[in-house]
């Protein structure tokens, strides 16, 4: 299982509750989960409707059910939001709050601490 970030994956949901999501078909314009993030693999999420709104990670189990795995923000006291009737959109994301981005120097400065898994290589300079 891997961490896919794919671009343009949106798809339209009539779910309700708080478990999985049952997908129902790219928009038009767009790729489906299936095929931009594909079964077993993990993805960052965003599902909307009107101003209610969850982001997370997500686990594509099948073919068209998108796992929600861990919430990291939403409109619902950044918990799993409880669904109603209608229709969601759900596409892919790259949150704010998982962002590694360089400065106006073009440095990476960490809020936290750097954990490397396997070896570094190459010209590195640790400070």
């Amino acid at each position: 299982m891997a961490l896919i970030q794919a671009d343009r994956v949106k798809e339209t949901s009539s779910t309700t509750g708080t478990g999985n999501f049952s997908l129902s078909g790219a928009s038009t314009g767009f790729r489906t989960f299936k095929d931009g993030v594909g079964i077993g693999n993990t993805c960052y999420y965003v599902i909307t409707e009107g101003p209610t709104y969850e982001i997370g990670l997500g686990t594509l189990n099948a073919t068209a059910t998108l796992a929600r795995t861990t919430v990291l923000i939403s409109s619902s006291a950044n918990a799993a939001v409880n669904w109603g009737s209608g229709s969601k959109d759900v596409f892919t994301t790259y949150p704010g709050v998982k962002a590694v981005i360089l400065d106006d120097n073009n440095e990476l400065n960490l809020a936290s601490a750097l954990t490397v898994a396997g070896a570094m290589s190459g010209a590195t300079t640790l400070s």
